[in-house]
């Protein structure tokens, strides 16, 4: 039977110890509670911007109006889109915890910093490779 810690060819290990990958989970799910909190926010206000805007119709209003109205509610649905996209790279940093590659940059193959990954823990890149891509 395989060490679970063993990888397969081409895959890294990741240099944190498994307290530390706990911690960065610690961290990633409080992100995640609140970005899922904000997804059902935002769902909620498009929503209700939905529904206000089919009662509106029925009264007169300046066309102004409606075109902030739409506005508002695309900027809404950008800012929930973004936010569900940030939950998914949060829930790929969590599958990289489990499978133990999680902090190696992949560009470099180098250990990310743990300074990068507290403030960025979904990252995959090191500073080195991000200011590289610039």
């Amino acid at each position: 039977m395989a060490n679970k810690a063993e990888k397969q060819e081409g895959e890294r290990v990741s240099p944190y110890s498994d307290k530390d990958l706990e911690y960065f989970r610690e961290i990633i799910l409080k992100k995640r509670a609140d970005a899922e909190e904000e997804l059902t926010t935002l769902q909620r206000t498009l929503r209700e911007s939905m529904e206000n805007s089919s009662d509106e119709s029925a009264y007169s209003f300046h066309m102004a109006d409606a075109g902030t109205d739409a506005q508002e509610r695309e900027k809404t649905y950008m800012l929930f889109n973004r936010t569900r996209k940030f939950v998914k790279y949060l829930d790929d940093a969590l599958k990289r915890i489990d499978n133990k590659t999680y902090g190696v940059c992949k560009v470099t193959g180098k250990k990310i910093s743990k300074g990068r990954l507290e403030a960025v823990p979904h990252t995959q890149l090191s500073i080195e490779a991000k200011l590289k891509r610039r």
